[in-house]
């Protein structure tokens, strides 16, 4: 998945703020209209911070969340393997 790394802040500050934002949200759109997917890292340890809607790739050895190796959903307190 193409990455977005934010530019400078312009010394000009914030007489140049305007032009910068508007480059900067092109280069985020940009980099959005390049993915051609997802790719998540296998995780061998559970993320310390959880969210329902999480969504990750366990490896099923060093963590298995129940049902060995695979992606899985956060939702109310458990891992469901998706």
């Amino acid at each position: 998945m193409p990455r977005y790394t934010p530019g400078a802040i312009p010394d000009d500050a914030p007489r140049g703020l305007k032009a910068w934002l508007a480059n900067e949200l092109r280069s985020i759109a940009a980099a959005m209209l390049e993915a051609e997917g997802v790719r998540l890292p296998v995780l061998g340890a559970e993320p310390e911070r959880r969210v329902n809607g999480m969504i990750v790739y366990a490896d099923g050895s060093s963590w298995d969340p129940g049902a060995g190796a695979g992606f899985y959903g956060y939702e109310s307190g458990a891992w469901v393997k998706l």
